[in-house]
């Protein structure tokens, strides 16, 4: 008993730093403590992952060292602990989404919409039906419907524009007119700078192709409208809404019918005329559907499409 007792006091003070307790717990009833003694300090941790990881850490210090040693585990649970907060602080800071800056914030707000870039509903003439087919037949009847309908859109459009602009028929012919003169003359002078201005983004670009294809056949032109027209009148009024809310947010489309005597002559490279003659007038229908927005300060009429049918 005396030398074991010795025995015992030599192994203290020798190796204490591999002190053993001598009862050790069951394993997994020690690692369940340590994980516990540590879930308040990461309560983001997964218990079944410390769990898992502590007990392949103390199996592998029992293996070396002969049995657990808490010093070792708690210094790989604590490894465990950071490795696993900086995981997820870096994860959290990869998705948090970024703000935009001010640079960004201040060109958005500059995108403003100058036209919607397409007519809507384009003009089409409507077949004209007998009045017992209109009145007594479920087929005249829906068209009853379609043409009142129809009706209605103009109407409408047309008392938005009055109440916003002032519209009235008479002056917007005559600025309609001038407008159709001036884009005539410019195409015939090659001009597509200046018709920028009077055009939409969408048909600015249709009239610089076809005076592509005008300029690879005919080097130059001439074109003059005798005046005064000698009809204009409206097909088609729409109006294309930008917002729910505000009924003023929006643009108008009116579609025209221009018939006009018209005097046409075609150059070639040598100044030969190749097509039409200037000495006589020619009789001219074109459809084309003028856009104005309504909620752009000094907005003003512009071109956006032309019918053919």
């Amino acid at each position: 008993m005396a030398l074991a007792r010795l025995g015992q006091s030599l192994a203290r003070l020798l190796h204490r730093p591999l002190y053993l307790p001598p009862t050790p717990p069951p394993l997994e009833y020690y690692h369940a403590s340590v994980v516990r003694s540590f879930a308040p300090t990461h309560t983001g941790a997964c218990l079944k992952g410390f769990a898992s990881l502590t007990y392949n850490a103390s199996s592998m210090i029992g293996h070396k060292l002969g049995g657990p040693s808490p010093v070792h585990i708690v210094k790989v649970l604590d490894l465990v602990v950071h490795l696993d907060h900086t995981r997820l602080m870096s994860t959290a800071a990869a998705s948090k989404p970024k703000m935009p800056s001010a640079r960004a914030r201040r060109v958005s707000r500059k995108l403003v919409m100058t036209s919607p870039g397409f007519v809507y509903e384009p003009y089409s003439p409507r077949e004209s039906i007998p009045f017992w087919k209109r009145w007594f037949t479920l087929s005249g009847w829906r068209r009853t419907k379609e043409d009142i309908i129809f009706e209605m859109k103009n109407a409408y459009a047309v008392s938005r524009l009055r109440k916003k602009t002032g519209y009235t028929k008479k002056q917007f012919y005559a600025e309609a007119l001038n407008i159709y003169k001036e884009v005539n003359t410019l195409m015939a002078h090659g001009d597509t700078s200046a018709l920028r201005k009077i055009l939409t983004e969408r048909m600015h670009s249709t009239i610089k192709n076809e005076l592509k294809r005008r300029q690879s056949k005919w080097s130059s032109v001439h074109w003059e409208l005798v005046e005064p027209a000698v009809s204009i009148r409206t097909l088609r009024a729409r109006m294309i809404g930008l917002d729910k809310k505000d009924l003023d947010k929006g643009f108008v489309q009116l579609t025209l019918e221009f018939v006009t005597k018209q005097k046409f002559e075609a150059y070639n490279s040598k100044g030969e005329v190749v097509s039409g003659d200037k000495s006589k007038e020619v009789l001219v229908k074109d459809i084309w559907v003028f856009e104005r927005s309504l909620f752009h300060p000094g907005a003003y009429w512009r071109v956006c499409g032309r019918i053919t049918l």
